[in-house]
């Protein structure tokens, strides 16, 4: 079973399904991925802040180890202890950059796989979220989404194929 958390931005779409699109899953447990290619997995998930940390603390243990004239050898031992701390904490360092970015956790969900949970997820929130939001229409959403709308499907020849 796997298990994921989910995260909303500050300030979400009005449309549902935007909305939904806007959600991100983070999967909790050990990531191989973060733990033997680090540096290139927070680069694919945007994790700057903690790339820097990570290349910074390499250089400082390597320096550190270079000063005490340490060989080679406790350099990578230490390099590869700091990457298993990463597969293992992959998801707090997620977590953690969402959060520094303005996203909220909105829930929790288990399933046997990533589509298992994100249904079981989106089956759950959204018998909870109408389609649009009422704020929304109250902002003039809803007379743009009218005279849309209006303007394609009153329109001639607005169906392909009809005249």
């Amino acid at each position: 079973m796997h298990t994921y958390t989910v995260h909303e931005p500050e300030g979400p779409s009005a449309d549902r399904a935007d909305r939904a699109d806007e959600l991100v899953f983070v999967k909790e447990g050990f990531s191989f991925m973060a733990a033997v290619l680090t540096p290139f997995w927070m680069l694919a998930n945007g994790l700057w802040l903690a790339l820097a940390v990570y290349i910074g603390a390499v250089i400082v243990f390597e320096g550190l180890f270079w000063l005490l004239g340490l060989g080679q050898h406790v350099t990578r031992w230490v390099t590869v202890a700091i990457q298993l701390l990463v597969g293992f904490e992959a998801d707090s360092i997620h977590r953690w950059t969402l959060a520094r970015r303005g996203y909220r956790h909105i829930g929790s969900v288990v399933g046997r796989d990533a589509m298992d949970c994100e249904r079981r997820f989106f089956d759950a929130w959204l018998k909870g979220k109408p389609i649009v939001t009422a704020s929304a229409l109250g902002q003039g959403a809803g007379e743009r989404s009218a005279s849309f709308l209006g303007g394609r499907l009153g329109a001639p020849g607005g169906w392909a194929g009809r005249s």
